[in-house]
């Protein structure tokens, strides 16, 4: 008979402190450049497809699919991310942030480069799913490692700032269809397939980068291997020395203690997050949807409203587009330092709480027939100033107020919630705008996203953690941790701190 297994034992560890009081170093941009650059590649992929599905229709493109199939390639590619989200968003927790952080941008980028030489609709379809793969894997694997790898004082910022990046890449998608898809510049056949490849280019030389890149040391610790967390902490410190810095000590009363699990089981994960973590799951669900709801419903009828009520030209569209993207770009970069200085609690309340007010006002004078295209755009701009930085902080509320252990699983379901809140937004929107006979229908519906946004911020005011600048631990005690109110505490524990 084989010997019984011996009970894993508790392991107490500084890891979390330690990686929590370092000062922001040269590591730390590696990681953001490394990791952040996926929200680049999902705005890219987004506005490229916006841009080439007209392109598609032309028979010179090599396609030449029906006007009624563009919108499948948008579908599938929401399919593709609704899918990759829930399975490498499991597959992150048990596997790894590393593992899947490379995994998920090879898959991207084999997806997104060989839609470019799609012979046919159907084989551009297979790889518009393959690229949304890549891409909701994307998001559960990098804002873990992110939350996990930044100080705790820079974390809300950093999440932010780089959810925030998603409109760099609208912006690239954007300027590079305007010299791709023009004709006189590049033949009809060859400029979107360009368009494709611009992703992947991209994409090379990040995943270098992401080479260098260490697996979560949180995460190591919590699933048995505490030898490997230790290294790479130790090697975490020794690249921060190695710029000059020098690190103080560490307090030992910050020391957590766990017992290791290497897979929670689904059917916990599904209990954990509607029993002991209703109230955040409610916070978390009320975020996503309510941001998402408005950024479909305005973004993706932006074209219509300016063509159908403006009779702005389909060709000077995209122009209007440009300080639009900038708008939504700066709300983050500007702002996101606010929420780990004032608080998540306030700074999410302020920005939901503006952009409703803003919107609000513009359904009252799009109504009214005050506006023009110009003005409209203003206005749209400056309440996506707002709007961006707190749907951005909607990613930060639900990546950090849940458990290490579940941490991606939970992206995960918010971000497929969030999908669909906004498909129906898109569609509801598209409905409302028409062909332009009536402003009161749009105008109710503008209302109605400025009520959603408030609702947000309200909900958030209330039941919103405040989690600026405290470790995640003290955020959401790890599932794995002897602290949690029914834990035993294993014998022959671990007297050394790691």
């Amino acid at each position: 008979m084989s010997a019984p297994t011996a009970p894993p034992q508790a392991v107490r560890s500084l890891i979390p402190a330690r990686l929590d009081r370092l000062p922001w170093t040269r590591f730390h941009w590696m990681v953001v450049v490394g990791l952040g650059v996926s929200w680049i590649l999902d705005g890219l992929e987004i506005q490229l497809v916006a841009n080439v599905g007209s392109v598609l229709t032309e028979p010179e493109s090599g396609l030449g699919i029906a006007p009624a199939e563009v919108g499948l390639l948008a579908s599938v590619y929401l399919v593709g991310q609704v899918v990759g989200a829930l399975v490498f968003g499991r597959m992150t927790d048990r596997l790894g942030r590393r593992r899947l952080f490379i995994l998920t941008l090879v898959i991207y980028l084999a997806g997104s480069g060989l839609g470019g030489l799609s012979w046919n609709l159907g084989s551009l379809l297979v790889f518009r799913f393959i690229a949304g793969l890549g891409i909701g894997g994307e998001y559960t694997a990098i804002n873990s490692a992110i939350d996990e790898l930044i100080p705790a004082h820079f974390r809300g910022r950093v999440d932010i700032a780089v959810n925030g990046t998603y409109w760099a890449g609208a912006l690239i998608g954007s300027l590079g269809a305007l010299v791709l898809l023009n004709p006189d510049l590049v033949p009809i056949f060859w400029g979107w397939r360009i368009c494709f490849f611009i992703g992947p280019i991209l994409g090379l030389v990040i995943i270098y980068i992401r080479r260098h890149i260490p697996e979560s040391p949180r995460w190591q610790l919590t699933h048995g291997y505490a030898q490997e967390a230790e290294e790479t902490i130790d090697g975490i410190e020794e690249t921060v020395r190695g710029q000059g810095v020098e690190l103080p000590p560490v307090d030992e009363n910050k020391a957590i203690e766990v017992v290791p699990e290497k897979s929670i089981a689904i059917l916990r994960v599904g209990q954990l997050m509607f029993t002991e973590y209703r109230r955040r799951a409610i916070l978390g669900g009320t975020m996503m949807i309510t941001q998402s709801f408005l950024y479909n419903a305005i973004f993706f009828s932006y074209a219509l409203v300016l063509s159908n009520f403006f009779d702005v030209p389909s060709g000077r569209v995209p122009l209007y587009f440009i300080p639009f993207a900038f708008g939504n770009l700066l709300g983050p970069l500007l702002l996101g330092h606010l929420f780990d200085v004032w608080g998540r609690r306030k700074m999410i309340l302020l920005t939901y709480g503006l952009a409703a007010i803003v919107l609000a006002v513009a359904a009252v004078l799009f109504y009214a027939g005050l506006l023009t295209a110009v003005t409209q755009t203003i206005l749209w701009c400056v309440c996506f100033f707002f709007a961006s930085a707190g749907a951005s902080s909607a990613y930060l509320t639900v990546s950090e107020i849940f458990p290490l252990e579940l941490r991606g699983q939970a992206i995960a379901f918010f971000f497929c919630i969030a999908q669909l809140s906004g498909a129906v937004a898109a569609s509801l929107y598209a409905a409302l705008v028409g062909e332009g006979e009536s402003r009161g229908p749009l105008a109710i519906g503008y209302a109605l996203g400025a009520a959603f946004m408030l609702t947000g911020g309200l909900v958030a005011w209330f039941i919103g953690v405040d989690a600026e600048r405290k470790s995640l631990e003290d955020v959401a005690d790890p599932l794995t941790s002897t602290r949690r109110r029914g834990a035993v505490r294993a014998t022959g524990a671990s007297d050394n701190i790691r």
